[in-house]
C-alpha cells in the first residue's frame, strides 16, 4: 500500500514538474515520511533540488509545484514548509486501506522482491570449536540469524554458513588440553600450561576418553616433559615470558603427536567432535540454523589452499623472504604484508582464509556477507586485497562487524575468556533470561555499536522491557479477538472508514511503514531497525488500547477496531519472526 501511495504521489509531482520546469522533468523525486507526524504523511524536497538549476527561491518553486499539482482524492492537504519542503496529508481512507492489505496478505505482508532472488551467502558465528559459545558469540549468532531472515523476507536467496576452524593451532591446543587432563586422572603429574584451555568442559572430555579407552593413551610424565622448555615464573607477564609459554605449549603439542602417533588424530577428533556437537546443539536451541557447516580442513584436503597460494604467485602478488612466502598486502591498502606460507612449509590461517573466499566465489554467490567480531576490523583490508589479487569482484564481498556484548550481573562485568574457563556461556544466558529476551536484546543496537546486556531488565515483566512490551501487545490483541467472537470474514468486510480518530490513523500509518522498514533494513544490513519499529508499533497500540474501548456496542465500529487490532497483531508476528522471537497468545 505504502509503495502504491508513493508511486501515485510521485506521478502527481512529475506532472506538476513537467509544467513548472520541463527541462528538469527527469529530476528524481524523493518522498520521505516526516519525523514529526504533524507535518504530514509524506514530504518532498523537490523544490530545493531544483533551486540551483532554476536559480530561484525554493519556496517560490514549491508554491508553483503545488499550484500545478493535479487534484487527487489521495491528498487532503498539501502545503509548503520550512526552506521549501512540500508536505502532504493523505485521505483517511487511503491510510486505513493498509488494514485490508495486512489481513489479506497475512504472513506475506511486508515481503519484498528487492533482492531479486540473488544468491547471497551469510557466514556468521564461525567460532573456533574450542569451548562452549559465550555471550559474545551469542550476539553474532542473533545478528546473523536475524539478518538472514530479513534478507530472505526481502527477496534474497540466502545460504547460512558456519566456517569450522578445524585445522589450526587452537584445535591442537584443545586436543593437548584434553589429553593432559586425561593423564591427570591417572596420576601423571604434568604441569598444566596456563595458556591451555582451562574450562571444566575439558575435564569432561578427558573423562569420556578414560571411560571409553581406559589407559590406552597414558604416557609417563618424563616422556611428556622430555625436551620441553621450562615455564617462566607465573608472576611474569612480559613479552618474553609470554613467548616462552607459547614455545612450551607448542613443544608439548609436538611431543603429544610423537608419543601418541596415530592415536593423536583420535584425541584431536574427539575434542573437535564434542565441542562442535555442543555448538550445534546450543545454536539450534537458540533458534539459529545453518544450511552449511564448512570445514577448514577440507580446503587442505582438496588442495585448494595450495592452489590458491600458487595462483597468487602466478599473478605476481607473492615474494619470498627468510624462506617464507609473503602476500603483497600493502599493495591493496593493508598496513603490512602478510605471510601465507611459513619457512617450514606450513600454510598460515590467512592462506586458508583466502582459499575459503575463493571457494565462496567459485560457488557462484552474487553477494558474500561476512559477519565478524569488531576486533577483526583490521582483517578486512587484507582479505579484500586478496580477493582483488585473485581478480575476483571485491564489490560482492561485504563485511558486517559485531561488537561483543558485555553482560552485567549484579552490577559486575563477566569475563568471557575461553582459555581461562571463566566465561559466561550462551547456554547459561539463555537459561537465565530465555531465548526471546536474548534474541531481542541482541537486536536492540546496531551491530557495530557497543551493547551492555542488562539482565535485570531482560527478566522484568514491565513496559520498560521492550520484548515484554511487544509480546504483551500481541497477547492483548489475541485476548480482544477471542472475546470478539465474530466470524473471520467480518474482519475482511469491516467498514474501515469508521477508523477516524487520530490514534487509529496513526496506527494505520505505522502499519503502512512496515514494508518500507523491511527494505531499508535489508539494504543497510540492519535488523535492529525491525526491533525499533516493533517497539514503536506496540507503543501506538497500547496507547490506543488504554484510551479506547475495542469491543463497543456499535457492531460496525467494533468490527473495524478489531480488524485494525488484528492487523497490528499480524505485523508484530511478521516482525518478531524475522528476529527469531516468539509471539505468546497470553501472558
Amino acid at each position: 500500500m505504502a509503495q502504491d501511495v508513493k508511486t501515485q504521489l510521485t506521478a502527481l509531482l512529475q506532472q506538476a514538474l513537467a509544467s513548472v520546469a520541463p527541462a528538469a522533468a527527469d529530476t528524481p523525486i524523493q518522498l520521505e515520511r516526516p519525523r514529526d507526524p504533524t507535518h504530514g504523511d509524506f514530504a518532498t524536497n523537490l523544490a530545493m533540488q531544483l533551486a540551483k538549476a532554476l536559480k530561484r527561491n525554493p519556496r517560490e518553486i514549491a508554491n508553483q509545484l503545488l499550484a500545478e499539482l493535479p487534484a487527487s482524492a489521495l491528498v487532503t492537504h498539501a502545503e509548503v514548509a520550512g526552506a521549501g519542503f512540500i508536505n502532504f496529508k493523505l485521505d483517511a481512507g487511503t491510510k486505513t486501506s493498509v488494514v485490508e492489505a495486512v489481513l489479506s496478505e497475512g504472513d506475506n505482508f511486508g515481503r519484498s522482491t528487492l533482492g531479486g532472488w540473488q544468491k547471497v551467502q551469510v557466514e556468521f558465528v564461525s567460532a573456533n570449536p574450542t569451548g562452549p559459545l559465550h555471550v559474545g558469540h551469542g550476539r553474532g549468532a542473533a545478528y546473523g540469524a536475524s539478518l538472514s531472515s530479513l534478507l530472505t523476507f526481502a527477496g534474497w536467496d540466502v545460504t547460512r554458513e558456519y566456517y569450522v576452524n578445524d585445522a589450526g593451532r587452537q584445535m591442537d591446543i584443545l586436543g593437548l588440553s584434553t589429553w593432559l587432563r586425561y593423564l591427570d586422572q591417572y596420576g601423571v603429574s604434568v604441569p598444566f600450561p596456563p595458556n591451555a584451555y582451562q574450562g571444566a568442559y575439558v575435564r569432561d572430555m578427558a573423562a569420556q576418553l578414560k571411560h571409553a579407552h581406559a589407559d590406552k593413551y597414558v604416557r609417563s610424565a618424563e616422556a611428556v616433559l622430555a625436551g620441553t622448555p621450562g615455564l617462566p615464573d607465573a608472576a611474569r607477564a612480559d613479552d618474553e615470558a609470554k613467548q616462552q609459554r607459547e614455545l612450551h605449549l607448542d613443544a608439548l603439542i609436538a611431543t603429544a603427536k610423537e608419543l601418541l602417533g596415530p592415536d593423536w588424530a583420535y584425541v584431536h577428533q574427539h575434542a573437535l567432535s564434542e565441542q562442535l556437537a555442543d555448538c550445534r546443539d546450543d545454536l539450534e536451541q537458540f533458534g539459529v540454523h545453518f544450511d552449511v557447516w564448512f570445514s577448514e580442513k577440507a580446503l587442505y584436503d582438496t588442495g585448494l589452499v595450495a592452489r590458491c597460494v600458487d595462483l597468487l604467485e602466478k599473478k605476481g602478488h607473492l615474494y619470498v623472504q627468510n624462506g617464507a612466502r609473503w602476500f603483497k598486502s600493502t599493495a591493496f591498502g593493508d598496513e603490512k604484508d602478510r605471510v601465507v606460507q611459513r619457512e617450514n612449509g606450513l600454510y598460515t590461517y590467512f592462506a586458508s582464509d583466502i582459499a575459503y573466499h575463493l571457494n565462496k566465489f567459485e560457488r557462484g554467490f552474487d553477494k558474500v556477507i561476512n559477519i565478524w567480531g569488531a576486533d577483526h576490523h583490521g582483517y578486512i583490508p587484507r582479505v579484500s586485497g586478496a580477493v582483488k589479487a585473485l581478480d575476483l569482484d571485491a564489490e560482492k564481498l561485504q563485511v558486517a562487524l559485531v561488537q561483543f556484548a558485555v553482560l552485567y550481573r549484579n552490577g559486575q562485568k563477566a569475563s568471557m575468556s575461553t582459555r581461562s574457563g571463566e566465561f559466561v556461556t550462551l547456554r547459561e544466558l539463555r537459561g537465565e533470561v530465555g531465548n526471546d529476551a536474548c534474541r531481542f536484546f541482541y537486536a536492540l543496537r546496531k551491530s557495530d555499536q557497543h551493547l551492555d546486556f542488562d539482565l535485570d531488565l531482560a527478566k522484568s515483566q514491565t513496559n520498560e522491557n521492550p520484548v515484554y512490551y511487544i509480546q504483551y501487545a500481541h497477547a492483548r490483541i489475541c485476548s480482544v479477538v477471542n472475546q470478539w467472537l465474530g466470524e473471520p470474514t467480518a474482519l475482511a468486510e469491516a467498514d474501515l472508514s469508521l477508523l477516524s480518530n487520530p490514534r487509529e490513523l496513526a496506527i494505520a500509518n505505522q502499519l503502512a511503514q512496515f514494508p518500507e522498514v523491511i527494505e531499508t533494513a535489508a539494504r543497510d544490513l540492519a535488523p535492529h531497525m525491525i526491533a525499533f519499529y516493533l517497539k514503536d508499533l506496540a507503543g501506538e497500540f497500547h496507547g490506543w488500547y488504554n484510551a479506547e474501548r475495542m469491543l463497543v456496542d456499535d457492531e460496525k465500529l467494533r468490527d473495524a477496531r478489531v480488524a485494525l487490532a488484528a492487523a497490528v497483531r499480524q505485523v508484530i508476528r511478521n516482525g518478531l519472526s524475522i528476529l527469531g522471537v516468539s509471539c505468546p497468545e497470553s501472558m
